[in-house]
């Protein structure tokens, strides 16, 4: 299968947005649309693997060139990862010292 320059920029979009949502819903700050197309493609799968293990089925799944992307496993994958790695990286340290 293979994937044409445009569909590539809507999925690289797509999941750019996927992953600003779910970095801010999970706690993270800094990065740009670089960390959030890494944390979006991260949380798609993340998302998808969760869903498959509890037999979920696939919500608002949009599909570029015939290669289909989950929007909503991947906000809820993206908060998941970010959420976790705020709290095994030690973010968010300085705001109970307060």
């Amino acid at each position: 299968m293979t994937l044409t320059i445009t569909g590539l920029i809507i999925l690289l979009l797509i999941a750019a947005v996927c992953g600003a949502i779910g970095r801010a819903i999970g706690g993270g700050t800094g990065g740009g649309i670089i960390v959030s197309i890494a944390v979006g493609f991260v949380g798609a799968l993340l998302g998808s693997f969760i869903a498959a293990h509890f037999r979920l089925p696939e919500l608002l799944l949009v599909s570029v060139d015939h290669h289909p992307f989950p929007i909503l496993w991947s906000i809820i994958g993206a908060a998941l990862f970010v959420a976790v790695i705020h709290l095994l990286s030690g973010g968010g340290r300085a705001w109970r010292y307060r």
